[in-house]
This record gives structure tokens, C-alpha cells and sequence, in this order.
């Protein structure tokens, strides 16, 4: 895997859990559980080629990729990975409660620009170090203490209501979570609601007391070229709220990674290394626009890191706070990746194979039916289960959509009422 393309993932926790996903995947004639936008198992098509771009993609979409996040090891991992995004309009409409006591962002040319060192005498108290701990197996079967099994960074969204956002991936797995503040406190945190479709998890602290929040920025006002600062810890505590700074390299970038895969990506040069998972991007006005999630790793690759935009990531984190679980539209069908080296093989159209559909779902009622590949969601074009989740998370639940879909050599276009499925589905 040296020489190849790929993205990172560090978090110690998950990974044998993802080992153990990656394997069965691989296994043509298996049925894989649903952890995406889709609830229901599938068999896969009988295609006999190896696939070579992704691997089954269930409940939407699973892909092969990893996630920069907790420190215990750096790994590059095959995995089933669900992804969902949200709509940049659902979160320009979403009137939130953090946002009325956070200070949003105005037009870069609006405000005086602070220096990277008030930056971090001000957002840097707000960074936290979040570590995951499990219980590990004896030599004899039987379990062990907790012991630290990854670690990530958090930022602080509600000091009074000690609310912390993350990464999923970082907590996944967790029996107990701690978080490490910059005035030396540790705390046990308990988890409020966690989303894998989006990779975000909000924590919260019982001591409140003397908390510094952040101040949330508007990321779609981003322009290419805006100078940025990341702070996280990398490597752990010895680390913590390390500070790089860099620019915008690109916006809208998507990448086939757990929960990432839907948003469209702020792609940055400030250095974002094994344990930034979840701590914040931020502004020249210390405003945070983003929540860093992945990073690009290639032999002779640098500076190519990627953070969930702010704007696209709030709608899902006030649902956790007020629910504990995030909703999400969807067709309710399962996809399978596998198809898409057997269409390049055999000059098909690229598309997203449906495996299976649940009965008197959103794909059932508009007549999609298994075997049947999506091409178009309204214009938009599907080249893959990525591409499809990636383009019904621009709308929202009971939004209607054209979908165009070849069957048996044929295209053909009908219309569908988006259902809903929750991130605890």
C-alpha cells in the first residue's frame, strides 16, 4: 500500500473493527449489514470480476478509505465505511441555538485580520483532547482494564452547557471517554449523540466552570487562497493545541471516507497530523470554519488535509444536542460498488448498482428495482453509491427527485418522495 494513493486513518480504536469490515467485504456472496442511509441486507450481483475501484457499498455507500483521527497507531485500512452529507441549505436555514451564543463569521473584508499568535491565545483554551479507552482482550480470553486505545481533539461549542464537538470516529467503540483541557483538568465525558453517516459526535463535560467556546464562522463564504489555522492535538497530550496555519487550498473536494464522503471538503495546507481528528479549523478572525477529519497520504504528498465545513456540519450537530441522534434523507436501498469494475470491463454506464430496496420505501414506490443502476439524481450525475449519498444529502426528507436509472440497456426517469432513516438505524 506504500506506493499507493490513500487516506489515513489513526484511529487505534476502530481499527480492528474496520479490519474485521474490510475482510468481509472482500467475500462476493456475503451479506452485509446496512449502517448507511439504508437498513436492510443485500446480496450482491452475480458479477465475477474483481473489483478493483470500492468495495460493497451498503446502506448508500461504503468505501474503502481511513480517516486521520485518535493517535494509538497509523494504519492504512480497507474498510465498509457509510457516508452521508448534509445540505448547505438546510444549514443556511437551520436557526441554531449555538449559533445565537456563538459570534458567526462576517466577510473576511470586514474584520481586521488577527495575527496567528491571538488566534491561539484565544481559540486554543477552547481545544480539548478527547481519548478513547476499551478494554482490551488477555492472552487467556478474557477482558482486561480500559486501556487508552486512541485519542483525538474536541472544541468546546457551548462553555456553559460543557457541549464539545468531534469526530465519531474518534469515540467509536469508547466504554469511557476523557477529556483534557488546557487549564490541566481531565474529565470523564459522556457521548450526547453520535452520527457515523457524518463523523460527528457531541460530548459533554460535568464541570463547567471556567470553559472558553469558540466562535463558529460561516464556511460558505470561504474563498480559495484564505489563510487558515489549524490546533489539535497530534501525537497526544505531549502535543496538545499544537497550532499550524496555512490556506485554502480548494473547497467542495469529496473523498470516499466514513462520514466525509457526502460533505463537499475544505482541502487545506496547514498541517493536519494523526490526532487533529475533530479539533477545529479556523479563520484569520478566529472563527471556526471547519472540523478536520482526513488527511491525503502519499509518498511525496504533503500539505494535503481536509475538515468538514462548519456551515454543513451544524445542522447534524443540533439535532445530536437536542435529540441524540441525527435524521437523514434517503431512498431506502442497499448498493454495491462491486458492479462498477464489471461495467468498466464491459463498456457499461458507471453508476450506483442497487443490490436490494426495502419494500414501500421511496425507491420501491417510484419503481427501482434490484439490478437497476442510478446514473442522475435530478442533473446531477452518479458514477458510483459515493455520488449517490453525496447527492440526496443536498436535499432534505420528504424532498421530491428526479432519478434516472438504466435497466436492461435501457434509461429511464421517474420521480420519488425521499424517505428518512436516523443515525442510531
Amino acid at each position: 500500500m506504500d506506493e499507493e494513493i490513500r487516506l489515513t486513518k489513526t484511529d487505534g480504536a476502530e481499527q480492528a473493527q474496520l479490519e474485521k469490515q474490510s475482510n468481509e467485504s472482500t467475500i462476493l456472496n456475503q451479506n452485509i449489514n446496512s449502517s448507511q442511509d439504508f437498513n436492510s441486507q443485500f446480496a450482491p450481483p452475480p458479477i465475477k470480476k474483481k473489483p478493483t475501484r470500492r468495495f460493497a457499498a451498503t446502506a448508500g455507500l461504503c468505501v474503502m478509505s481511513a480517516v486521520i483521527g485518535a493517535l494509538s497507531a497509523v494504519a492504512v485500512v480497507p474498510a465498509i465505511y457509510p457516508a452521508n452529507a448534509l445540505s448547505t441549505t438546510a444549514a443556511a436555514k437551520t436557526t441554531s441555538s449555538i449559533a445565537q451564543v456563538s459570534t458567526t463569521a462576517a466577510s473576511p473584508s470586514s474584520q481586521t485580520n488577527f495575527p496567528v499568535t491571538e488566534i491561539a491565545k484565544e481559540v486554543g483554551p477552547a481545544v480539548v483532547g478527547v481519548s478513547n479507552f476499551q478494554s482490551s482482550q488477555s492472552v487467556f480470553g478474557s477482558s482486561s482494564n480500559l486501556q487508552e486505545t486512541g485519542s483525538g481533539s474536541g472544541f468546546i461549542i457551548d462553555a456553559q452547557k460543557g457541549y464539545i464537538v468531534t469526530n465519531n470516529h474518534v469515540i467509536d467503540g469508547a466504554q469511557k471517554i476523557t477529556v483534557s483541557l488546557s487549564d490541566g483538568r481531565n474529565l470523564v465525558a459522556k457521548v450526547i449523540g453520535a452520527d457515523p453517516r457524518t463523523d460527528l459526535a457531541v460530548l459533554q463535560i460535568p464541570d463547567t466552570k471556567n470553559l472558553t467556546a469558540v466562535k463558529l464562522g460561516d464556511s460558505s463564504k470561504l474563498q480559495v487562497g484564505e489563510p487558515v489555522v489549524a490546533i489539535g492535538n497530534p501525537g497526544g497530550a505531549e502535543f496538545a493545541r499544537s497550532v499550524t496555519a496555512g490556506v485554502v487550498s480548494a473547497t467542495d473536494r469529496t473523498l470516499d471516507i466514513q462520514g466525509e464522503s457526502s460533505f463537499n471538503l475544505i482541502q487545506t495546507d496547514a498541517a493536519i497530523n494523526p490526532g487533529n481528528s475533530g479539533g477545529p479549523l479556523v479563520d484569520y478572525q478566529g472563527n471556526v470554519i471547519g472540523i478536520n477529519s482526513a488527511k491525503y497520504a502519499e509518498s511525496g504528498f504533503e500539505g494535503m488535509g481536509f475538515s468538514i465545513p462548519i456551515s454543513d456540519a451544524l445542522p447534524t450537530i443540533e439535532q445530536l444536542i437536542k435529540t441524540g441522534v441525527a435524521t437523514h434523507p434517503a431512498l431506502l436501498v442497499t448498493t454495491n460498488d462491486q458492479y462498477l469494475s464489471y461495467a468498466q470491463d464491459n463498456n457499461l454506464p458507471l453508476g450506483a448498482y442497487i443490490a436490494s430496496v426495502t419494500p414501500d420505501g421511496p425507491a420501491d414506490k417510484a419503481g427501482i428495482v434490484k439490478g437497476d443502476v442510478i446514473t442522475k439524481i435530478n442533473n446531477a450525475q452518479v458514477q458510483s453509491s459515493s455520488d449517490l449519498v453525496h447527492d440526496l444529502y443536498q436535499y432534505s426528507v420528504g424532498s421530491k427527485i428526479s432519478i434516472t436509472f438504466v435497466r436492461d440497456g435501457k434509461t429511464k426517469t421517474v420521480q420519488a418522495t425521499l424517505g428518512e432513516i436516523s443515525s442510531n438505524q
